[in-house]
């Protein structure tokens, strides 16, 4: 039977998951982390050093397992190779897992796998929920190969999919746009008008583990619940830091500095995605609104 006192996360080493280790161990949850070293500390268990399939038996009796892997979408450009660095490292860990839990078949634990809300895709003027298609972009495309490695897990598994907004956080969207905001040169990125999910750290991590207690499973959008633009995060985070919001970026610049694809999927994409499955699930968020998680990401000083 699962415990329901032990995690099993891969992709531990990245914001998601160092807050999600720290969340679940500060309740006494025990957690096994699936590292890509030999290990170095209890709970840690070596994986995907080599071709070999990792041994169902890490999982057996473990309530839930978390896979978080991915390059990060944040460096730029993305080049053909790199491209394929974002795929290669998304679809086999999450095979791999998928793999292993369909090994243990009526025992399997939950699988809660990490996707993007970039599954949708830009689509201006449009509320988009769970029930929505699939967008049409690299992004969108990646999206549903990793959402469909995770559904390999096997019918007696109960598959979450994480469609994540990018987390308002220093070492999340708000990087690049801290180091604009910084040195006074920030303001709309393009129209600045697009709308752009998002949501707080504290709230994905009170997310995941929602959803793996609430048994819930297929799409899950985490994202705020209130819509906000490229402006309104912008601006937000220029008031907390006391700069201005002035310099309009231009989106040939972007283009330029960024790449086409990486541009048109981060910058200007523009869809209001909205947390139907959460929020019915009965999820309260912390932070309802994007101002409140510029605030809890930049505490006062």
């Amino acid at each position: 039977m699962p415990d329901a006192g032990r995690v099993v996360i891969a992709g531990a080493s990245g914001l998601i998951g160092r807050a999600l280790i720290d969340s679940l161990r500060a309740d006494g949850i025990a957690v096994t982390t699936l590292v890509r070293h030999a290990p170095e500390a209890p709970g840690q268990v070596e994986w995907l050093a080599d071709d070999r399939p990792l041994d169902p038996a890490v999982l057996a009796g473990a309530r839930a397992v978390v896979g978080l892997n991915g390059a990060s979408i944040g460096r730029f450009p993305w080049t053909k190779r790199y491209k394929n660095t974002l795929l290669w490292s998304r679809i086999t860990p999450t095979r791999t897992l998928a793999t292993a839990i369909n090994a243990l078949g009526a025992d399997a634990p939950a699988f809660v796998s990490a996707s993007a809300v970039g599954y949708y895709g830009s689509v201006p003027g449009a509320t988009l929920t769970e029930a929505s298609p699939r967008g049409d972009s690299f992004l969108a495309d990646l999206c549903g190969e990793w959402e469909n490695a995770a559904l390999a897990a096997g019918p007696a598994a109960r598959v979450a999919l994480l469609r994540t907004a990018p987390i308002v956080h220093p070492q999340g969207v708000l990087k690049p746009l801290m180091l604009l905001t910084k040195l006074g040169v920030s303001g709309p990125l393009g129209r600045g008008t697009q709308m752009w999910p998002w949501i707080s750290l504290d709230d994905e991590v009170r997310a995941i583990r929602h959803i793996i207690d609430a048994d819930v499973a297929g799409p899950v959008n985490l994202t705020g619940p209130e819509p906000a633009s490229a402006n309104d995060l912008g601006f937000a985070l220029a008031q907390r830091m006391n700069r201005p919001f002035l310099v309009r970026a231009p989106v040939w610049g972007m283009k330029l500095a960024l790449g086409t694809d990486a541009t048109e999927a981060l910058i200007t994409c523009d869809a209001v995605v909205l947390p139907e499955v959460l929020t019915g699930s009965g999820f309260e968020f912390r932070h309802p609104t994007v101002v409140d998680a510029v605030a809890a990401a930049l505490p006062a000083r």
